[in-house]
């Protein structure tokens, strides 16, 4: 069962997941994917993320061999098929697209037989789909494509055309009759007929209206002309009439018939289309997994996040469709970074300067963990992990509530409070430049007492902050730890990549320097900061063996996952060893079987064949194939077509 959740919707606008559902949307095919992806929420349903994944895995590797789905044609006619079903008549146009439709089914029936053994979860999920194509070709062999019933729809349509062929054309020849009369065209305002709706008329002049028998249809603005359809077109007319009306409950005959065709297959045909709207949001994501780079993440229950080389998608979205200028060089890249939580910490500390990406580390690690659970591949390397998370809370940015007349800082306060009484050790919590906003002894207090709650609660969480008094709670927690954001001081500008097990330094007194602050200034701001260093041997220390531990740590998970990679691999070589050798068993077996009159097949003649006798002591066989007939050793025998 698919467990969709109701993530906390402020967070879903923090991290901006709207745009995310929005570039999906964009490689959808049709509504039908677009829909869905709009429509996309996160799941809390391991089994379903995994098989999700699966098939845009399968979808991945079907694209890159040329295997896109052959989604012409293809309309959300689930309300049409169901007005069908209740005997409700479909109009032209909707016929037409059902019957576009119809013919996307029988693509799609056919493109399953395309796909290899590689794809086998794809070819089990459209295997419901039947071809519908029969009743496609039934609509087009009475409308054509620009909407036009077809003489051939019916005897009683061509025979009623055929009779108001014969009307038109004794009226074009009793127009061309009078036209030809000398007296009459004496009295026309120019020589020829025009029509008036569906009646040919004749420009008299006003002053010799007496001189034409017929039926006036209109007069012209200034009054001077008449249009006069003569008394013997006027009868055909009316016969003209009759046959039209006949025609028009012909055709609304058909278009029933027609429709009651759709009505008969509504429940498969509806279940096709819920099937191929699946597949156009699997062809979306495995679009957006190859033009952006993407991996499957491996979806765990352990609340183990991993994320390896991972990249903001936004970010990535927004620098591809810059235009470097001449003078720039080359466009902007996104900088990737591995985050981990639930690896022996489930707090992480994130420090380091204002500019230094400490937030789009925590939009990257919460837009991530959505992605995977929506079935998605995330902008992250081979064996990412990422586990389900109930909710996910997030406190980011410079926010203040108009509304409530709040400051920034209690606005954030408010929001904590919120997250705190909603959270539980299944959510991911991510807190920005936590304690800010207020004085820093008391901001840092208040820091570590929300740090100590979030332990408590057990959930996974990621907090920045620039405050050095938080930077020491790691040392004093073992289910805590601290990660820093490089900074170049030679360049004075930020690196983006995340260091785990280092603390940020604010380098603000190298920068000064670097930016020619007078040296005096600096040797006194440098004596200030020794008074308040005097534990910073034992902060060092403490620094030095977390380092330690985390590359430890780090070494361990990337050789841990090595031997499972292998471990899969030779899982998967075993499996197709047994599979093969299970193959060679049945193939021999149905080769002792052979019979006359058996079909087979035989490679090199690229066609069927029929089995005439066979020789089991010398080990062939006598084939029938085309005109000829032909002995072939067994082993190249395959039975069946």
């Amino acid at each position: 069962m698919n467990d969709t959740v109701t993530m906390d919707a402020h967070t879903l606008e923090l991290l901006e997941f709207h745009k995310i559902r929005e570039l999906l949307a964009g490689y959808a095919a049709c509504s039908l994917g677009k829909e869905l992806a709009r429509q996309l929420e996160p799941s809390t349903d391991a089994e379903h993320l995994r098989g999700e994944l699966a098939f845009v895995g399968e979808m991945v590797d079907a694209l890159g061999q040329g295997l896109a789905p052959p989604f012409g044609g293809l309309h959300d006619v689930r309300l049409l098929v169901r007005r069908a079903a209740i005997g409700s008549q479909l109009t032209i146009e909707q016929l037409l697209e059902v019957a576009d439709t119809l013919t996307c089914t029988g693509n799609i029936y056919r493109y399953r037989m395309r796909l290899g053994d590689h794809h086998q979860k794809l070819a089990d999920l459209i295997a419901p789909i039947e071809d519908l194509g029969p009743v496609a070709k039934t609509i087009g062999g009475c409308i054509d494509g620009r909407g036009h019933v077809l003489d051939m729809a019916s005897r009683e349509l061509a025979q009623v055309r055929h009779k108001l062929g014969d009307v038109e054309e004794r009226v074009q020849n009793q127009i061309r009759r009078l036209l030809r009369d000398p007296e009459l065209r004496k009295i026309l305002r120019y020589p020829n007929a025009t029509v008036s709706g569906d009646h040919y008329v004749l420009p008299v002049a006003v002053n010799h209206r007496h001189k034409l028998q017929g039926v006036v249809h209109r007069t012209s603005s200034t009054g001077e002309t008449v249009f006069i359809e003569p008394s013997g077109v006027a009868s055909l007319s009316a016969e003209r009439s009759v046959l039209k009306g006949e025609e028009e409950r012909e055709i609304r005959r058909i278009l029933r018939r027609l429709s009651g065709e759709v009505g008969r297959i509504a429940k498969p045909l509806t279940y096709a289309v819920d099937i191929l709207a699946h597949l156009d949001l699997i062809t979306a994501k495995a679009h957006f997994s190859r033009d952006f780079a993407m991996y499957e993440p491996e979806i765990n229950t352990d609340g183990q996040l991993w994320l390896r080389q991972a990249r903001h998608p936004l970010l990535l979205h927004l620098f591809r469709g810059e235009q470097p200028a001449e003078a720039a060089g080359s466009p902007r890249t996104v900088v990737p970074i591995d985050i981990r939580l639930g690896f022996g910490f489930n707090l992480l500390i994130i420090t380091g300067p204002n500019t230094g990406g400490k937030t789009v580390c925590l939009k990257t690690a919460g837009l991530l963990a959505l992605m995977a659970q929506c079935g998605m591949h995330i902008p992250a390397g081979e064996g990412s992990n990422v586990p389900i998370f109930q909710h996910i809370f997030a406190d980011i940015g410079d926010e203040q509530s108009l509304e409530q007349s709040l400051s920034t800082f209690s606005s954030h306060i408010s929001r904590i409070a919120y997250i705190l009484k909603e959270a539980d050790a299944g959510s991911l919590v991510l807190l920005d430049e936590m304690g800010a906003g207020t004085d820093p002894t008391e901001g840092a207090a208040l820091g570590r007492a929300i740090l100590d709650e979030l332990d408590r609660i057990g959930c996974r969480a990621m907090a920045t902050t620039h405050l050095g008094d938080l930077k020491t709670y790691a040392f004093h927690n073992e289910r805590a730890e601290n990660g820093a954001v490089e900074f170049d001081v030679e360049t004075l500008r930020p690196t983006y990549r995340l260091h785990i097990g280092q603390f940020g330094m604010s380098n603000a007194l190298r920068i000064a320097r670097r930016l020619k602050l007078p040296r005096d200034l600096l040797r006194r701001a440098q004596r200030y900061l020794r008074r308040r260093q005097r534990r910073a041997p034992e902060i060092a220390q403490l620094q030095k063996l977390r380092e330690e531990t985390e590359k430890a740590r780090e070494e361990a998970l990337l050789a841990q996952h090595h031997a499972e990679q292998q471990r899969e691999e030779l899982r998967q070589k075993t499996e197709q060893m047994e599979r093969e050798k299970a193959e060679a068993v049945a193939l021999r077996e149905a080769r002792l079987k052979l019979q006359p009159n058996d079909v087979v097949r035989v490679p090199r003649f690229d066609k069927p064949g029929r089995i005439v006798r066979v020789d089991f002591k010398r080990n062939i066989a006598l084939v029938s194939v085309g005109l000829g007939q032909w002995e072939v050793p067994l082993e190249e025998i395959f039975p069946g077509q």
